[in-house]
């Protein structure tokens, strides 16, 4: 109902309505939730016409106080209070339809403006004002000595608003200012440097014949990168010594001479063994210069039969040291890690301007990429999985599948919210075994979300529970994580003997009694943690109704005249929405449920309202995923099958959109998660720009530096420990899908190190569980964790970092100790190797 003023004079005897549109927080009274009322007593005094049942009207307190109905409307409160109320029109109207007379009552604009509550959490903060504001009709015994206080503090109140708005315009300025600047400096230095592609020469050497060059040009150089390619392997040599490898030599002249002391030679010597079965393979190596005088380089190979073996060399001076670039890469992770956690800017955003810092560090070194090089660096198979996938959810959601089985959790649950929980967990965990965890979560969020708002639940917690588990089940196969199926992939260790079969029977083991001690761990650490919201589920849903219409009001660009139009309409919406939330909060009195005593009776009334909608289109989807899943299991097992994970789904796509027959495709593409692809392909050109950095080779040198400090007969439990740990640790701060592909040849040389001589297999399940189990540790440790977040954050319920993190590190802490000491009693104890 909305009140219409046609020229309406209200007589002296009645009372001064002043209409004013502030914060919820301000609200003095709860006559109308959507309006300010401040009430003036006049000269004359007020006597209502009839006795009011709310308001116990007393004679003898007529003319000292004046009592505003606690639960009367507006309307009828002006109407008992004038004289000239007939002269009043109620008009029910439309909330999309205020604009033709929004200038005639702007003085009765609702206060609850989108601009004035920016989040869920203002309604929260709220409250407890709203509640204690709301006493008003029964708190008031001096209106005058009420009046003033009211101004007092309405004054307070605005004073302290402007001063707060003041503040986070200057932070909101700063933060912009800073940014930009340093994007600025970024472009600017990025601009001045070329790219320094690599020219590879080709070459020829025998024992016979060998290479020589000398290469000058180096004033401001530091270091020298050399690129060696063709039929090489990438570990190093072995202590037999009979193996066919290439020799190596740098030679520089030492400037520390004098004119009766010749100049002494630096040599450095770099040995490659060769691999007849591979083609092209790249190795590369760094050099430290000297002085500025000319390097000489020197190739000879040492084989069993005398051939040519040809060859591709090419080299790139460097302006800054090693140990430079890994304290450059170190800040740069650092400054994204910092606008991430703090929520400075999205964490799209964030990792955009870590990949354009790392890369004009690479230009400023002297190791710009070309664009092309860039673009090579991104996952496309990741990216063509997720993109796949996220076609075949959005045309699954269409079926109403999601809420039948969230309806059946629940029944299968008994009303017992813990049992759902541990029983979503097991299956999450068991389906990722099978299935990448990926996949998983994107199958299971919808699910999960829908089944909370049925249950009142705050899906946050169960979605965070949920992901952490994905990733433990998906550490069990070869299958179930990225790290695992790079790993698994790698041709080297597959001469060694490692295969899925004997993959899956080490990691599954281990992952078992790490589920064992998760599941206690997961109910002590949400032992004092709140899953129900604390409001009834028609004011939870209410108020995501208004995120929800908030977020797609401003999604829509006012370009043109219609679409600005919709963009009102749209924000009228929220208006009326706020507006009706108000009059709910109104009554509401605060009920925390611990359990849900009537399950049994509200199982049929919710199997009524979400019933499959589109049977038809259920069955092409369950037979297109049902392809696609067996496809990613025998995709693994099968040779025969020449298509990587990308290709399966992408196809399985186009093979549902071909069977649903949709006509209106960019509803399909918009519930892509657009964000989150952008988030990995910067995320993986982020990680690739430090590894060029040295970031992660530093690593791996500092751990194997480590472990030969380490008694012989305890290297390698102190390489599992090592191991574990800092890859549990690495995967946390960056993605662990660059970082497995990273440490494989790393691992594979300290194998190979004759100093150390440690078997290959158990260091790479170490690196497979710390990598897989480390991904619980952030947000942005796996990519399960960032699909996860991304999907939740568009149905409305996105959940932070540090909310993540509060739950994920103490998981990873003690599921790294359980698979750390599986893997000592394996290979150390029992020596399972």
């Amino acid at each position: 109902m909305h009140l219409e003023n046609k020229d309406i004079r209200l007589p002296s005897a009645a009372l001064e309505v002043e209409l004013r549109q502030t914060s919820a927080v301000s609200v003095p009274t709860c006559s109308d939730p959507g309006r300010l009322l401040t009430v003036r007593p006049t000269t004359g005094s007020y006597k209502p016409s009839q006795p009011d049942p709310y308001i116990p009207y007393d004679g003898r307190a007529a003319e000292k106080s004046h009592r505003v109905p606690e639960h009367a409307e507006f309307g009828s409160f002006l109407v008992e209070g004038s004289s000239s109320s007939k002269d009043l029109c109620f008009k029910e109207d439309t909330p999309l339809l205020w604009n033709s007379s929004q200038k005639k009552r702007s003085q009765f604009m609702p206060v609850h403006h989108p601009e004035l509550i920016a989040t869920e959490d203002s309604w929260e903060n709220g409250l407890t004002a709203w509640e204690q504001r709301c006493m008003l009709g029964k708190e008031i015994t001096d209106m005058p000595t009420l009046a003033s206080s009211e101004k007092g503090d309405l004054t307070g109140s605005v004073h302290l608003r402007v001063q707060v708005s003041k503040l986070g315009c200057c932070v909101r300025w700063m933060k912009v200012t800073g940014l930009f600047v340093f994007v600025v400096v970024c472009s600017i230095l990025f601009s001045l440097y070329p790219d320094q592609g690599k020219f590879w020469q080709l070459l020829a050497v025998s024992p016979l014949e060998n290479y020589s060059v000398s290469l000058s040009g180096h004033v401001d150089s530091i270091m020298l990168q050399l690129d060696l390619a063709g039929p090489l392997m990438a570990g190093g040599p072995s202590g037999s010594g009979k193996e066919e490898h290439v020799v190596v030599v740098v030679t520089q002249a030492d400037p520390m001479g004098n004119r009766w002391r010749r100049p002494q030679q630096v040599t450095h010597n770099w040995t490659v063994l060769l691999n007849p079965r591979r083609e092209h393979v790249v190795v590369s190596r760094t050099f430290e210069l000297v002085s500025r005088e000319a390097v000489s380089i020197s190739i000879q190979a040492s084989l069993q039969q005398t051939h040519l073996v040809p060859l591709l060399l090419a080299h790139q001076f460097l302006g800054a040291s090693v140990e430079a670039q890994v304290t450059i890469a170190v800040v740069i992770l650092t400054g994204v890690y910092t606008l991430i956690i703090f929520e400075i800017v999205h964490r799209t955003l964030a990792a955009m301007l870590g990949a354009l810092a790392a890369l004009t560090a690479l230009a400023v070194v002297g190791d710009r990429p070309s664009l092309t090089h860039v673009v090579e660096w991104i996952d496309f198979e990741t990216l063509a999985l997720l993109f796949g996938m996220m076609i075949l959810v959005a045309i699954f959601s269409e079926t109403g599948f999601f809420d039948y089985c969230a309806v059946k959790a629940y029944q299968l649950s008994r009303g017992r919210v813990w049992a759902m929980i541990i029983m979503l967990c097991l299956i999450a965990a068991v389906l990722s075994a099978f299935l990448d965890n990926v996949t998983t979560m994107l199958l299971f969020t919808p699910v999960t979300i829908r089944l909370c708002e049925v249950l009142n639940l705050d899906p946050r917690q169960v979605l965070i529970a949920e992901v952490i588990f994905t990733n433990i089940g998906g550490a069990a196969t070869a299958i179930g994580d990225p790290p695992n199926v790079i790993i698994v992939s790698n041709q080297e260790l597959r001469k060694m003997g490692l295969d899925f079969a004997g993959f899956t029977a080490h990691m599954f083991l281990g992952i078992c009694f790490v589920l064992l001690v998760s599941f206690p761990l997961l109910r002590l650490l949400y032992w004092n943690k709140k899953l129900y919201n604390k409001e009834p589920s028609e004011i939870v849903e209410l108020k995501h109704e208004i995120h929800v219409w908030r977020l797609t009001a401003q999604r829509i660009n006012p370009a043109s005249r219609e679409e600005t139009a919709v963009r009102g309409l749209l924000l009228e919406k929220v208006l009326a929405l706020e507006h009706l939330l108000a009059q709910r909060l109104r009554s509401f009195h605060r009920q925390i449920s611990q359990e849900d005593k009537n399950w049994e009776t509200n199982i049929q009334e919710l199997q009524r309202k979400h019933r499959i909608s589109d049977r038809s289109l259920l069955v092409k989807c369950l037979t297109v995923l049902g392809f696609v899943l067996s496809m990613f299991f025998l995709n693994s097992v099968v040779p025969g099958i020449h298509l990587d994970l990308g290709w399966i789904a992408i196809l399985g796509a186009i093979w549902l959109l071909i069977l649903a027959d949709t006509h209106d495709f960019e509803i399909i593409v918009h519930r892509v998660e657009w964000v989150t692809l952008l988030f990995f392909a910067a995320l993986f050109v982020l990680m690739e720009a430090l590894a060029q950095l040295h970031l992660v080779e530093y690593v791996g040198e500092q751990t194997a530096l480590l472990i030969k400090m380490v008694p012989e007969d305890q290297r390698l439990a102190a390489a599992i420990v090592l191991i574990v740990w800092v890859s549990a640790l690495a995967s946390s701060l960056i993605d662990n899908i660059p970082f497995t592909a990273t440490m494989i040849p790393v691992l594979l040389n300290l194998s190979q190190d004759p100093e150390i001589s440690l078997p290959a297999l158990p260091l790479m399940y170490a690196l497979a569980l710390g990598a897989c189990l480390g991904g619980n540790g952030t947000l942005i440790g796996a990519s399960a964790n960032v699909v996860c977040a991304g999907i939740a954050e568009q149905h409305g319920y996105g959940f932070s970092f540090m909310e993540f993190f509060r739950l994920g590190f103490p998981m990873m802490l003690v599921s790294c100790t359980i698979g750390m000491c599986y893997l000592l009693i394996a290979h150390v104890v029992v020596g399972w190797n």
